[in-house]
């Protein structure tokens, strides 16, 4: 367990688990990683523009990208109305009903049922200095420290709504999404019907979105103001500023 830097020391969740996995599960999953990547084509695991975990992509690669979009929108005079979510503990609580749906869809039978086998009947001990808890199932989530942990996020993430009128931005669990209009409220209009069908999307896969850590930024030259976003329901915070990727990127008139 890793205290957080600034966190009181008596909350557990002041602290990041690290997990240790044997060394016989880490060799069996970089072969099985190498087949699976020889044995299918790309285009059926990965969506074109989720640029986390992939070979040769980066987070400059999705910044340059979303970048490129509030530029074109501010040259041409319109409203980018942006909005960035916030993914709360995705990985530590994938549903694996869900995930195995996915996989099984995606991959040929003998990949699948090696790895229903392998996420199935997963236990974890918490270590302290030298005590050793009781041994607990891991009823959710991909293996932590698992080099196949992020394709089996990415082929979980692959059928995310996609909208005409709108641009998304994915990368490994940050999302943004980027209309661009001349009216405000057409602009706000199209990030709403997406944030819906993402809404519905992130329900059914049982991940959590924390609307109050998401942030609603518009980019534009112009004076008027978009309406206000939600999601779930609920009310996005309107931001000058956000950062996305570790990049600071400001609102700007």
């Amino acid at each position: 367990m890793i205290p957080k830097p600034g966190k009181p020391p008596h909350e557990p969740a002041s602290y990041r688990p690290i997990s240790l996995l044997p060394v016989t599960s880490k060799l069996f999953e970089r072969l099985l990683l190498k087949r699976i990547h020889d044995g299918h084509d790309p285009s059926t695991l990965l969506l074109s523009h989720q640029l986390g975990f992939r070979e040769h992509h980066s987070t400059i690669h999705q910044v340059h990208r979303i970048v490129n979009e509030i530029a074109t929108s501010l040259e041409e005079k319109k409203y980018c109305n942006a909005v960035f979510l916030d993914i709360s503990q995705v990985f530590d609580r994938i549903w694996h009903p869900g995930l195995l749906f996915k996989l099984k869809h995606a991959l040929t039978s003998n990949y699948y049922l090696l790895l229903r086998s392998y996420i199935a009947d997963r236990n974890f001990a918490d270590r302290h200095n030298y005590t050793l808890s009781d041994h607990y199932p891991i009823e959710a989530g991909v293996p932590q420290g698992s080099v196949l942990a992020p394709l089996l996020f990415l082929i979980l993430t692959v059928d995310i709504p996609q909208a005409g009128h709108t641009t998304i931005a994915p990368f490994a669990d940050d999302v943004a999404v980027l209309p661009a209009n001349e009216d405000p409220v057409s602009a706000t209009r199209h990030v709403q019907t997406h944030l819906n069908s993402l809404a519905e999307w992130y329900t059914r896969c049982r991940i959590q979105v924390n609307q109050a850590k998401s942030a609603q930024v518009t980019f534009t030259t112009r004076t008027n103001v978009c309406p206000p976003l939600t999601f779930n329901n609920a009310p996005i915070p309107v931001a000058a500023e956000v950062k996305y990727l570790c990049q600071l990127s400001r609102w700007s008139k």
